[in-house]
């Protein structure tokens, strides 16, 4: 990215181990996120070419000489933070806050570095078949996004879901509470192909009514105590406070996206007694046991990407999902 709305495909040298803690892999598909379109729309200064992506998955090719537990020939997926899954942090299951994390970025590229692969990367339990990288590919960030964010509003069997927002994320965090169990679901979303993909992941009710609309809809259909559970999947101040206003007082809510001029209450979080929780989701906490979902089929997430491209139009995804036209871009190098 060269500047706001300047994507362009270029030839880079090729990535080398430099820590023996360093793997390196041959992307089979990448995508762009929807945090990389803040930057595209000039939310985030770029003062200079950098490259772009977290977001991957592929085929082990090399090793630095303290990696034991990848080896190359391996199918892999890794988050988008590089963790040593070892320290007390990444113990607790904050692997995203490791202390000595790494932010893993470059990914949209044909071959990419990964830091500390040992707790970073895990491996696929043989090489997938083609139909299924799409979908390992959604949990190297916004599947296990979505499923965090499912986690954290603590959605268990029973309760009632609002989903605030219909980007990946927002449709992917649907079919997590609805593996979770959540009785009712709830997405919020004005867009009819959207709307149309969440039914697919499991939610019962469409609310296209937004702010104090929005809200007065949710009560409405929830005997007007609000939802035990609400997923904010958006990060500006109108969804988040729709988010808070959304649940009933003790309830759960829970942010998974980074946040954009949002501020919040503190008197209002007090007298709802609100539970609060998200951040930059931990995907290496949950990705053995969302690949053991994908691998057997229990769910298919790569569902989500409408849109497929060589690398070299990347681009025009960017575009795509910028102007709407697109909820994921999946990119094959």
């Amino acid at each position: 990215m060269y500047a706001a709305r300047d994507v362009r495909f270029v030839e880079r040298d090729e990535p080398k181990i430099t820590k023996p803690t360093d793997a390196i892999i041959r992307i089979s598909a990448t995508c762009v996120c929807g945090s990389d379109l803040w930057p595209y729309r000039g939310a985030k200064p770029i003062t200079q070419p950098t490259p772009f992506g977290h977001e991957y998955c592929g085929i082990v090719e090399e090793v630095g000489s303290a990696v034991t537990k990848v080896k190359p020939g391996q199918f892999v997926i890794g988050s988008f933070f590089a963790s040593d899954n070892t320290c007390p942090i990444c113990r607790a299951g904050y692997q995203t806050w490791c202390l000595h994390r790494e932010l893993v970025g470059g990914a949209q590229a044909g071959r990419l570095r990964v830091p500390l692969a040992d707790g970073t990367l895990v491996a696929t339990p043989a090489m997938p078949p083609e139909d299924l990288i799409p979908s390992l590919l959604t949990l190297s960030d916004v599947m296990g996004t979505g499923w965090f964010a499912a986690d954290a509003a603590n959605v268990k069997r029973g309760v009632t879901a609002v989903v605030v927002g219909d980007g990946a994320v927002g449709l992917l965090a649907v079919l997590s509470a609805k593996q979770m169990g959540a009785a009712r679901i709830i997405a919020m979303s004005r867009h009819p192909k959207r709307q149309q993909l969440a039914r697919e992941f499991g939610a019962t009710d469409i609310v296209t009514e937004r702010g104090d609309d929005g809200v007065a809809r949710v009560k409405e259909l929830t005997e007007g105590l609000g939802a035990e559970s609400v997923l904010e999947c958006v990060a500006t101040q109108e969804s988040m406070k729709q988010a808070i206003q959304s649940v009933r007082p003790g309830g759960y809510v829970s942010y998974v996206g980074v946040p954009h001029g949002v501020e919040l209450s503190g008197q209002d979080l007090f007298y709802r007694h609100l539970h609060l929780h998200g951040g930059p989701a931990p995907v290496r906490r949950y990705l053995p046991g969302l690949i053991e979902f994908v691998w057997t089929h229990k769910i298919n997430p790569g569902k989500v990407f409408d849109l497929t491209l060589p690398l070299d139009q990347v681009a025009k995804g960017y575009r795509a999902m910028d102007e709407r036209r697109a909820i994921k871009t999946l990119l094959r190098p």
